[in-house]
């Protein structure tokens, strides 16, 4: 299921910057200008899975958003990233002491909010049912023993070439961005670049040998695991 984030920004030319990059990486997103907009939207169904807050804001200060949003039985589990121009320590120390679980100082990279939000979600969601084998045309998968076969070949792969190809198959027919896979598969890492990915890639595809097939570039975006073994190539 894609995940729904709530930005609560006043500047409006960062709320369209913010709401365009979500969208890209294929969250769903809802948006709100003020404090109280926030606290109204957050009740709205369905809850989202995560609020981008700002801290300064025309109305109340997304401290207060914050504190009240962990108040609540409905909302405080719901993870909160504030993303502020102030980034003195204390500022930092009342961030996490009203319950956020990251903190963003502006300006900031947008990959690096990306790859944030993706480690916060990552975090706080529960992990989802394992299905002990796969069958996927040619391709079995032993989630349970991280192994791996091609027409009755076994394949064999690295722990992350291993957790890449999960990764894929868990969202087959869904377009992944290299910033995603970033996220979702190496975690976030400063020292890694997209480059990193499409290396893996290649590696990753050779090894799969006929079933490499089913991992398709989506040029100018990412990679895309085929939603049925006899799709055809777009």
């Amino acid at each position: 299921m894609t995940s729904l984030i709530l930005i609560v920004e006043d500047e409006h030319d960062l709320l369209t910057t913010l709401e365009y990059s979500l969208q890209r990486e294929g969250y769903q997103t809802r948006t709100a200008s003020t404090g109280q907009d926030a606290l109204a939207s957050v009740q709205l169904e369905p809850t989202p899975d995560l609020v981008l807050l700002d801290l300064m804001l025309p109305d109340i200060s997304g401290t207060e958003v914050c504190r009240r949003l962990k108040q609540d039985d409905r909302t405080k589990k719901v993870p909160v990233i504030m993303v502020t121009a102030k980034g003195e320590e204390i500022d930092r120390v009342v961030g996490f002491e009203v319950g956020a679980e990251d903190y963003v100082v502006k300006p900031f990279s947008m990959r690096e909010l990306i790859l944030r939000v993706g480690v916060v979600l990552k975090r706080t969601q529960p992990a989802p049912a394992v299905q002990d084998e796969i069958n996927f045309g040619c391709l079995r998968i032993d989630q349970p023993g991280h192994r791996a076969w091609v027409e009755d070949t076994e394949v064999h792969l690295t722990a992350l070439e291993f957790r890449l190809l999960l990764t894929f198959y868990d969202r087959r027919g869904r377009v992944q961005t290299r910033e995603r896979l970033l996220t979702d598969v190496w975690g976030y890492q400063a020292d890694v670049t997209t480059r990193t990915v499409d290396t893996h890639m290649k590696r990753l595809r050779e090894k799969l040998g006929a079933a490499g097939q089913y991992v398709e570039t989506v040029r100018g975006v990412g990679y895309r695991f085929r939603a049925r073994p006899d799709e055809q190539d777009n």
